[in-house]
């Protein structure tokens, strides 16, 4: 593909002209963030499965040029948090990867974490170009992944974000629901600070349908609405004695861990759940010194939706895992609390995490385990009362099935005219970078409906990876192993909940590692000559 030299560009067009492949186009800053993926493109795989669309290939071939700004501004344009979500992302970028069918993929999420860190280790935000002001207010209900990133791109945009947010402070999941050893709280805070400097506006402490409603906004002349309460509620196991005490749900745990809760040295700890939660929950009372940790988990193990690394860690630190395992009743009395759980394990793996009953064929008969503290880590639900109740009951919201609040598909809008929603209150309990893509794909449309009058959808927009782009063998040199991420010791990170059990890398490891890309998307692959 044509290569732009950004710096000299002028932006005539002239290029567009005399193309005799047609493959270069002009587009400003706003329309290519807001720009989305087209079946007519060539992409990389990488490309194409990453959920926010960033354009890994080209940040990676700016890394390798020592091109460090370009670069991370490369991911901003689709992703405000490379430190976050290098700590968080699932990477199935890295499972698409080409460079797997000839030894392993591209490091794509610590290439992005070294970026940001390169970033924050000069103390000063990387400027971040942003659209003439137009004026415009929106209202952005929730200070989350998704609320922070609706506003990011909106500001980019030219707009004027307001933040409302209930807690005391920003950052939702990203603050309150990820332990320290896996998202320090001050890279949450420099990231944050990183948005908040574009001149987005924040409120605390106010909380919808209690200290303002829809009604309110409008009147305030704010012109679109961008709802990203996130799925803040636990629901209950629906089994005999979870009432009793020391029965904690997961996110009051996570709260209050090495705050309030500080020591469960003689405890057993017992969590139910698959999820990247539940994970968190064992390993952080690993480290709060428990004397056992077990996991009640409902499904095998190829199909938890925590993370494989993340399995693996927890193993690791001592964590029990009983898969295919349901609980049936919880032991308790009045004096001490929980005493303990019943459970029974199931071998029918048709059975959804969400169902908290033995049903299908049962292997043995109820198993008694002794617990002190129990922990329900199943799932994460929004509560949707706002939107049934009051004021806000005016617009024609839709609840799914499965609890959460509708909302068209690329568009995300809730409800007509100007209301749009996405992260974890759209799609219930789901990952940072989810959240951060769909509220791109809400800013995109608020920024056009305010502007244009109406949301642009094209009819080729990339849907699923293209299948003549996966590719059954590549031939290229090997003579670059894949890095290996520096990684804290067991004993160590049993410890500490400060340290993180993950590193970042440095620079040599980043340049030896960005060169191992195959820049797919950028050059045509031929079979027949080895790339290096």
């Amino acid at each position: 593909m044509p290569e732009i030299d950004t710096s000299i560009c002028r932006g005539c067009g002239r290029c567009v002209d005399v193309c005799p492949k047609g493959v270069i186009s002009l587009c400003g800053m706003t329309d290519r963030m807001f720009h989305l993926n087209e079946n007519s493109e060539c992409l990389a795989p990488c490309r194409q499965k990453c959920p926010a669309q960033v354009n890994i290939p080209l940040f990676i071939r700016l890394l390798v040029k020592n091109e460090m700004s370009s670069a991370l501004l490369t991911i901003k344009e689709r992703n405000p948090f490379p430190l976050s979500i290098g700590r968080t992302c699932p990477h199935i970028c890295e499972n698409i990867c080409r460079r797997n069918l000839a030894d392993q993929g591209i490091a794509v999420n610590h290439l992005a974490r070294y970026l940001g860190e390169w970033e924050r280790n000069s103390e000063k935000h990387i400027p971040v170009p942003c659209a003439p002001d137009t004026d415009k207010k929106v209202a952005i209900i929730g200070g989350g992944p998704a609320g922070l990133s609706c506003a990011y791109f909106l500001r980019r945009a030219g707009h004027r974000p307001v933040i409302f947010e209930a807690k005391s402070q920003l950052g939702g999941m990203l603050r309150y629901g990820i332990p320290e050893y896996r998202l320090p709280k001050k890279v949450v805070d420099w990231e944050i600070e990183g948005v908040l400097e574009l001149g987005v506006e924040a409120r605390t402490k106010i909380q919808f349908g209690r200290d303002f409603d829809l009604e309110g906004l409008e009147e305030k002349g704010f012109e679109a609405v961008f709802l990203g309460l996130g799925a803040w509620t636990v629901p209950h196991l629906g089994i005999p004695g979870e009432t009793a005490t020391n029965v904690y749900g997961s996110l009051e745990f996570l709260s209050q861990v090495n705050r309030v809760l500080r020591d469960l040295k003689n405890k057993r700890v017992v969590v139910v759940g698959e999820s990247n939660t539940a994970m968190d929950c064992a390993r952080s009372s690993i480290r709060l010194g428990a004397d056992s940790v077990t996991v009640i988990c409902p499904c095998d193990r190829k199909d938890m939706s925590a993370r494989n690394r993340d399995v693996d860690r927890a193993l690791d630190e001592g964590v029990i895992i009983h898969f295919m395992s349901i609980p049936v009743s919880l032991l308790s009395n009045q004096a001490d609390g929980v005493q303990g759980l019943t459970y029974c394990r199931s071998m029918d793996n048709s059975e959804e995490p969400e169902k908290h009953t033995c049903t299908g064929e049962i292997e043995s008969s109820p198993i008694r385990l002794k617990a002190d503290l129990i922990i329900s880590a199943y799932d994460r639900k929004p509560d949707l009362t706002c939107f049934s109740e009051g004021e806000n009951d005016k617009s024609s919201f839709k609840i799914t099935q499965n609890g959460t609040l509708g909302a068209e598909r690329f568009s995300q809008l809730a409800a007509k005219p100007n209301i749009f929603t996405a992260g974890d209150l759209h799609t219930g309990r789901a990952t940072v970078i989810g959240a951060v893509a769909g509220a791109r794909l809400a800013a995109r449309s608020m920024h056009y409906l305010m502007t244009d009058g109406a949301i642009p959808l094209a009819a080729n927009i990339q849907r699923r990876v293209n299948p003549k782009s996966i590719l059954k063998t590549v031939l290229v040199s090997t003579e670059l192993p894949k890095i290996t991420i520096p990684e804290l010791p067991v004993a160590m990170r049993c410890q500490s909940f400060v340290e993180e059990v993950i590193d970042t890398i440095d620079y040599t490891q980043a340049s030896t590692e960005a060169k191992r890309c195959l820049q797919c998307g950028t050059y045509c692959y031929d079979k027949y000559v080895v790339r290096h």
